[in-house]
This record gives C-alpha cells, structure tokens and sequence, in this order.
C-alpha cells in the first residue's frame, strides 16, 4: 500500500499546485473588476488605456528570455541528476526527461531572439 502512496501523493500535489494557481488567479481578476465597478459607479472616468493595461498588462520584453534559461537551468538539473546518481541504469531515463525542459527552454530562447522585443 505504501508504494502506491507516493505516486498518488505526486499526483495530487501536482494538482494542487496547479488548482491553486487558477484559484488565485481567478479571485485577482474578481478583485480586479470589483475596484472597476466600484470607480464606475463613484463617477470616475476611465480611459481606454487604462482599460487595456488591466486588461492585458505588458510584459517584460526580456520575458521569454528569463523563462528559457531558467527552463533550460531545470533541464541541466535532471541531466546532472541522471549523471551524478551513480547507477547506469538511471542515466539514459533522466536524459530523457531532462529533453522535455530542454526542448521548451530552446523554444522559449528562440521566441525571444527573433520575437518583437527588438522593436
């Protein structure tokens, strides 16, 4: 019984993880929209700058470039695990692991270099 506790444990603190997220997500847009109803209804004017920066708030133009490298920094994490483990066995399957992050930190890398932040 013990060992189907950890996986199913993994599982559910992934998810957790993940459930949270949307959760805070979801009560910073409600917040969000109270403050707007609330200057609406005190008679203030809202701008339609003002209304697309809450809407769609800007993003750092080295965004993705952060993103990559510490992507690619938690692939190198598994790829050295792997290595450092000590058992042959265990090498090949961490390197295989450690491509999924490394694939998505190159892509990330490749968004930055030739997306729009060199406007």
């Amino acid at each position: 019984m013990s060992e189907l506790m950890v996986p199913i444990t993994m599982f559910l603190s992934i998810a957790l993880v993940v459930v949270l997220g949307l959760y805070y997500r979801y009560r910073g847009r409600v917040e969000v929209q109270k403050s707007l109803r609330q200057a609406i209804e005190g008679g203030q004017q809202l701008t339609p700058e003002f209304l697309k920066l809450l809407g769609d708030p800007p993003r750092h133009p080295k965004a993705d470039l952060r993103r990559g490298i510490v992507i690619l920094a938690l692939a190198a994490g598994f790829a050295a695990f792997g290595l450092l483990l000590g058992e042959e066995d265990a090498v090949q399957p961490m390197l295989a692991v450690a491509s999924f992050p490394g694939v998505i930190g190159v892509a990330y890398l490749l968004l930055w270099k030739f997306g729009s932040h060199q406007d």
